[in-house]
């Protein structure tokens, strides 16, 4: 077993670790951190889509793409893409982080709203994409949107976006969120 430092093994930092981010969790003690609000809902939303973007010089690429955030008002997030263009030449998956601000200061989470996105594309030639990829960049943008909500779980939306290096693209997105509610709200 490797040792770190002073006697300390990787396997009692990875303990430590475990300990102290699940053990709050679990427990149902309260706030985690100092500035939690017991009185406001928080967002958990997942939505898969579609999405167009201009990664190849010829043509318009096209795919899908999957995007996990969380946050009221303000969200923060992952979202990954893999986008092939149409002469089935140049394949891009895309792995960014994102932060998402809505305009509406509703207490749903909906309507129109601008995200920043940066992260990791990986970019390959003849649709073989490996990691290490033969290609690779920083892909940053921002988007602009609009979430219909479609009842009380189930929205849609529609979203264009601008950025390096696919310079422009659009994505129709369909989710589900859901909120968690604290107990004041129950």
């Amino acid at each position: 077993m490797a040792v770190i430092k002073d006697g300390y093994t990787y396997r009692k930092l990875l303990f430590s670790i475990v300990f102290c981010v699940f053990f709050p969790i679990v427990s149902g003690r309260g706030p985690l951190f100092a500035l939690d609000r017991t009185d406001e809902r928080e967002d958990l939303w997942v939505c898969p889509g579609a999405e167009i973007a201009l990664y190849s010089i010829s043509s318009m690429a096209y795919g899908g793409g999957l995007a996990l955030g969380y946050g009221n008002r303000a969200s923060i997030g992952i979202k990954a893409a893999y986008l092939l263009d149409a002469g089935s030449q140049l394949s891009t998956l895309e792995i960014n982080f994102l932060f998402r601000l809505y305009f509406l200061r509703a207490a749903v989470c909906s309507g129109p709203f601008i995200q920043i996105n940066g992260g990791p594309a990986f970019i390959a030639k003849d649709s073989n994409l490996s990691v290490p990829s033969e290609f690779g960049t920083i892909s940053a943008g921002l988007s602009l949107g609009w979430r219909f909500l479609l009842g009380r779980y189930v929205y849609i939306e529609p979203v264009i976006r601008g950025g390096y290096p696919y310079i422009v693209g659009a994505g129709l997105f369909a989710g589900v969120h859901f909120y968690s509610l604290n107990k004041e709200n129950k």
